[in-house]
């Protein structure tokens, strides 16, 4: 999706207001200092009258006063501004990972993770400056409007020099911000690039060690490098030149301004403290260098705004407020379709009923569509076309926590989300579900059984410390993995799925995990997408797949006498005939 600046100059304005007090603090000493600042050369001035008048002033004592306000507001400022883009990063982080978690998978995996912890982290970051950004560009051009009135006020003619000045300063720099904008956000998206195929690289250290290719995949991560380079060049190319016009006309204009004042000294109409006075005036104006750096801070700060109101323009998914009535997870598909993003039907025209406590194996080749029947069991995505009932109410109705009480997952490979291996089990159940404990370390005993059942409690034992070791501390095996994400998802109720989530257990603790599951109290509807004979054999109903369509349903013994089932199970030809005395296992 192509960021649409306005969401990225609405999403600016908000975050200008995220700074809350710190942000009017910051604006407060901003204009105390700009006001202290324009006042201390007409204080110098009127001090230097009176030190060549040969009288005693106190205007020495004042201009000592205005330059501790100055010191005084600028370290005010420095601590507002600070603080108020610290709490502003921090909601557009909080923000922006809401958002993300709350994506529709698809959705989400449309934009490398690389490049999403981008935006997440630096563009946020960037975005994040918008209060203490704003206020500052606004207040950096005070001095400037202020000199020109003071110049004003001392003479005509030096007011029109520095105005002079200041419209050619102005001509030199109206292409900066557009060119600085365009170059900043081309060199944020080609980091984003970098940063995903970074990120694809390190979650597949292992294969690409394995296959001896590290040196072509650090080539293709590093493949924008050259686009990066262009936009980073381009962007400070564009301040530096901003940077020399204002370094070059700066001077002169003080120049200007110190021949008219001259002039006017001599003509009777300033006195020599007015023209120091003009001076620092010109100095102060013509000092447009903080104007640039605050203009190239906005610069960045837009580009981040609109990369992060990119991805939050992402629809999210949406739940309704039903709940489900009594049952105990009767499971119906109607006229389910599935498309890919390129209009493919993964699924098309799926009817299924699944009644309540049965346990059904989803079987079928590769690429027939399994894994996507079972995420739209579960509501793990949406279907294009048809709906999903639980008990007879849609999902696309229930509460989000209606429905992740119903309904658990178990995969194939699943990530652990949590500190320590009782928060990883833990993850998605209710407060007051797990409040009972049980054992000398008070793990809730929900956890426990949780643990039991999915046969990974002894590994968990063997721990220093037991259910409360640290995540990053207690180094598991595939299988272990996998039976502690499916120790996670035996909160479900209603529905269990499991996604090829024994694969890589063996035959025996596959056996103790099945009869656990089986021997669940309510007898929940169990969803097992298998390859494997056993399992299929071992369930209630089988629904098998084919290329997107439900081919069958039925008892594994009735389909087994199909050719074309047993060929679901059947490995992959190979070439060249098997080894001499290699068994063949057939399980019926």
């Amino acid at each position: 999706m192509v960021p649409v600046p306005a969401d990225g100059d609405r999403l600016l304005r908000q975050a200008i207001t995220y700074g809350g007090g710190w942000t009017i603090v910051l604006g407060t000493a901003a204009l105390l200092g700009a006001a202290a600042e324009l006042l201390l050369p007409a204080a110098l001035g009127l001090a230097v009258d009176a030190a060549l008048g040969d009288a005693s002033s106190w205007w020495p004592l004042a201009a000592c006063g205005i330059v501790v306000v100055i010191v005084a507001t600028d370290t005010l400022a420095t601590l507002a501004g600070g603080t108020g883009t610290a709490r502003t990063t921090a909601r557009l982080r909080h923000r922006l990972l809401r958002h993300l978690l709350a994506l529709d998978p698809r959705h989400a995996a449309r934009r490398p993770v690389g490049d999403l912890i981008g935006r997440l982290v630096g563009q946020a970051a960037d975005a994040g400056q918008a209060g203490a950004t704003v206020v500052l560009g606004l207040t950096a051009v005070l001095p400037s409007a202020g000199s020109v009135v003071a110049l004003l006020l001392l003479d005509w003619r030096l007011a029109v020099t520095f105005g002079a000045g200041l419209v050619l300063l102005a001509v030199l720099l109206r292409a900066f911000l557009t060119d600085a904008s365009a170059a900043a956000g081309d060199y944020l998206r080609a980091q984003g690039r970098i940063a995903g195929r970074l990120a694809e690289a390190l979650h597949g250290a292992r294969t690409i060690a394995a296959a001896g290719t590290v040196r072509a995949e650090i080539d293709r991560v590093l493949a924008p490098l050259p686009e990066l380079r262009t936009h980073g060049t381009r962007t400070w190319t564009t301040l530096a030149r901003a940077s020399a016009r204002t370094a070059a006309v700066a001077p002169m204009l003080q120049l200007a301004i110190v021949a008219v004042g001259g002039w006017s000294v001599t003509e009777g109409r300033l006195t020599p403290g007015q023209l120091f006075a003009a001076v620092q005036y010109a100095a102060l104006g013509a000092g447009l260098g903080t104007v640039v750096a605050t203009l190239n801070r906005l610069v960045r700060t837009r580009a981040g705004a609109q990369r992060v109101a990119a991805a939050l323009t992402e629809p999210v998914r949406t739940y309704g407020t039903a709940t489900l009535p009594a049952g105990t997870g009767r499971l119906e598909l109607c006229g389910v379709t599935v498309r890919a993003d390129d209009g493919r039907p993964v699924l098309d025209g799926i009817d299924l009923r699944v009644p309540a406590g049965t346990t059904i194996a989803i079987v079928g080749p590769s690429g027939s569509g399994k894994s996507s029947l079972a995420a739209v069991a579960g509501r793990l995505r949406d279907p294009d076309a048809g709906a999903v009932l639980l008990d007879g109410v849609p999902l696309c109705r229930l509460s989000r926590t209606a429905l992740r009480d119903a309904a658990g997952y178990g995969f194939e490979r699943p990530v652990l989300i949590g500190d320590t291996i009782a928060e990883v089990i833990a993850l998605g159940r209710d407060p007051e579900t797990v409040a009972t404990v049980a054992g000398p370390d008070r793990v809730p005993r929900e956890i426990v059984t949780a643990a039991r059942a999915a046969a990974i409690d002894e590994f968990v034992e063997r721990l220093p410390d037991g259910y409360r070791t640290r995540l990053d501390a207690a180094p598991m095996s595939g299988g272990e993995t996998q039976r502690l994400g499916l120790a996670r998802a035996l909160h479900a109720r209603r529905l269990l799925i499991l996604d090829d989530a024994t694969s890589s257990v063996d035959t025996a603790t596959e056996h103790r995990i099945a009869g656990a599951i089986a021997a669940h109290a309510d007898r929940r509807t169990r969803m097992i997408v298998t390859h494997r004979v056993a399992t299929a054999a071992a369930a209630d109903l089988v629904a098998w797949l084919d290329d997107g369509r439900l081919r069958g349903v039925g008892r594994h013994r009735d389909l087994w006498r199909d050719p074309d089932y047993r060929a679901v199970f059947q490995p992959p030809a190979v070439p060249g005939p098997a080894p001499a005395g290699q068994p063949v296992e057939a399980v019926r």
